[in-house]
């Protein structure tokens, strides 16, 4: 059954044209991303699909029938609204229903009671503000009394999800959902939308949710949409696949329209049908022959500042506010080529202590010593400060006309933007003008150009496409300084970091060797046993209760169970070995299409396996 139909949308800002002329179409169930370059169009498609934005010329056709809801990359909420209030503003007529009920109770208004309570009771919404409150509670936003306005941007952006969730829409159309979440956050949501029901749209750089949730992708791509039918492996097979046919199309047509350029110029006044239709094929051929084979990639050629014996150490450092501990008595010494990861539920202090490392937050006790040689990069997770009429090189340009490379070469500003993928028909344009991600590839060419050797990056992913995200990955695996990432991007995590710092909280930081899945590999393990430990527990309490009456005989697993228990764990060591040895396939730029495509389809299987076992492990557990 068909939820959306696009025919022919074409749309332009000016002279500069977004899309052509695409036609697509989207079923009941499917989960679809879009992807493209930043600037390409994403969320300017988003907003034309639901009437945002004004469309050239074209149709966009939802089912009537359908509930839609849309979550926007920037979060449009009421600041003056609590969280409770925001979430139940939402056009939906059982929110609605409960929400004036529970204004008739406030007021105690008997005749309003009587009408809303009917009005309830005929939606049957009663047990709605409990779906509301379970969804809060799962998101983290217990205090639901709390004003929009002060709140965190992750918070604002759970409080937008949590709007769109309880609408149990039949379509739901979200723009960078992963966006400000924390990782337990995430990959709660990617479990949610895996098992609902609902017809997907989205725009998301998160590689694992375009592997794990989506069944279709599209891509936007020189003006033109193509269609996926398949996960993110898929994806990047067949694309390599249209790419090459594409080449090999453009260099036929090239050839075509040197043979046809000269007979055009030597052609004879007197025109035919044959000379005409033969013209007019000339100019499809030069269409095509003059398209552009964009074989460019990001280069990163910046030069970076030797580092000295002393790099950075921290010694017993203490840091709180008021009540709340961020650091107790902490210490540690960076060494050469730290590749650093720092995870954590937000509110634990990842930003306090990056900020206490670059001497912008000072610290309570102890000290941090910096060496003499290094020159720290800081990107953060802020927008680029610039006046928006000023011009992108000149952006460049206040910090050096001319950036030194390795060797005494030099690079102008105009050479290194192209090498940043902006063409010099940008770079004149306002700073005004760029997309989001524009922007932020912008703002880290500013902090790149700076020749650190120490870099700290802080959700570096926001908004950047996944492919500036795959040359960005390829220049720090090459980079030769300290590096310390802060990010919700678990497949950036797993290729970029050897050891983790895991802020727990209350001041307790962990030094974990490996990368994100050792993390949740860790995490699960640390689940099994608190579950574990929590049955023993309520088994106790229940003996307890019970003492006066005969106890019943405890409930033992039989022979062939035990056997099956005692498998278990050896089973999910080697599937997590497994999910590893897949990951690390699917983050290899080296790896052939077959190769991706075959350890996609094997790690969706080992994920719903590794929960199949582990649930029967637990159950198991219980009588063990």
């Amino acid at each position: 059954m068909n939820y959306l139909s696009v025919e022919e949308l074409t749309k332009t800002f000016g002279d500069r044209t977004i899309f052509e002329d695409i036609t697509f179409g989207i079923d009941q169930g499917q989960k679809t991303a879009i992807v493209a370059k930043n600037g390409s169009g994403k969320t300017t498609l988003l907003r034309c699909l639901l009437g945002q934005e004004h469309i050239d010329s074209g149709r966009v056709v939802f089912r009537n029938d359908i509930r839609i809801a849309f979550m926007e990359q920037a979060e449009n909420l009421n600041g003056d609204r609590t969280i409770l209030e925001e979430v139940f503003s939402h056009d939906l007529p059982e929110l609605r229903a409960v929400r004036d009920y529970n204004q008739a109770m406030s007021a105690n208004d008997e005749e309003l009671i009587s009408k809303t309570f009917e009005a309830v009771t005929e939606m049957n919404a009663w047990d709605m503000e409990t779906k509301v409150r379970q969804i809060l509670d799962v998101l983290k936003l217990s205090d639901t009394s709390q004003k929009i306005r002060q709140l965190s941007g992750g918070q604002k952006k759970r409080v937008a999800l949590a709007k769109v969730l309880v609408a149990e829409p039949d379509f739901l159309i979200l723009d960078e959902p992963t966006n400000h979440l924390d990782l337990d956050m995430i990959e709660w949501l990617e479990e949610y939308l895996k098992k609902s029901s609902a017809t997907i749209l989205m725009v998301t750089h998160d590689r694992y949710f375009l592997e794990v949730v989506c069944d279709t992708i599209f891509e936007i791509d020189n003006q033109t949409i193509y269609k996926y039918k398949g996960n993110f492996s898929y994806y990047l097979e067949k694309k390599a696949q249209r790419e090459e046919e594409h080449a090999v199309t453009v260099g036929k047509a090239r050839n075509q329209f040197k043979k046809e350029l000269e007979w055009m110029r030597r052609q004879p006044k007197a025109r035919g049908t044959k000379q005409k239709a033969r013209i007019e094929a000339f100019h499809d051929t030069k269409k095509v022959a003059k398209q552009r084979l964009d074989s460019e990639e990001m280069e990163i050629p910046i030069k970076m500042e030797r580092l000295g014996t002393k790099i950075l150490e921290l010694h017993k450092i203490g840091k709180s506010f008021g009540d709340k501990v961020i650091l107790d008595n902490f210490s540690y010494i960076f060494k050469r080529k730290e590749r650093l990861g720092i995870v954590g539920n937000n509110g634990t202090g990842k930003s306090t202590f990056l900020n206490m490392i670059l001497d912008v937050v000072p610290v309570d006790r102890g000290k941090i010593v910096k060496g003499e040689t290094v020159v720290f990069g800081y990107y953060d997770q802020q927008m680029l400060k610039v006046d928006d009429d000023v011009k992108v090189i000149d952006v460049i340009r206040e910090i050096a006309e001319f950036i030194p490379l390795e060797k005494g070469r030099q690079l102008s500003a105009a050479q290194l933007l192209e090498k940043f993928l902006f063409p010099r028909d940008m770079h004149y344009n306002f700073v005004r003008k760029l997309s989001g991600g524009e922007k932020r590839r912008l703002k880290l060419l500013t902090v790149l150009m700076k020749n650190p050797n120490f870099l700290i990056l802080d959700e570096p992913t926001n908004d950047l496409d996944i492919f500036a995200l795959a040359v960005l990955e390829d220049y720090l695996q090459s980079f030769q300084g300290c590096l310390i990432v802060v990010s919700h991007d678990r497949y950036f995590m797993d290729k970029m970091v050897d050891h983790l710092f895991v802020f727990r909280g209350e001041g307790q930081v962990k030094d974990l060797i490996g990368n994100y899945t050792t993390y949740r590999k860790m995490k699960s393990q640390e689940e099994r046993e608190n579950k574990k430990e929590a049955s023993a527990q309520r088994e106790e309490v229940e003996s307890e209760k019970v003492e006066e009456v005969k106890p019943k005989e405890k409930k033992k697993l039989s022979y062939k169970e035990q056997q099956e228990f005692d498998s278990l764990e050896g089973i999910l060591e080697k599937l997590e070995e497994e999910k590893e040895k897949l990951t690390a396939v699917l983050s290899d730029p080296n790896a052939d299409n077959d190769q991706l495509m075959k350890a996609g389809e094997r790690l969706s299987l080992v994920v719903g396996e590794i929960d199949e076992k582990t649930n029967r492990w637990l159950e198991l557990s219980e009588y063990a």
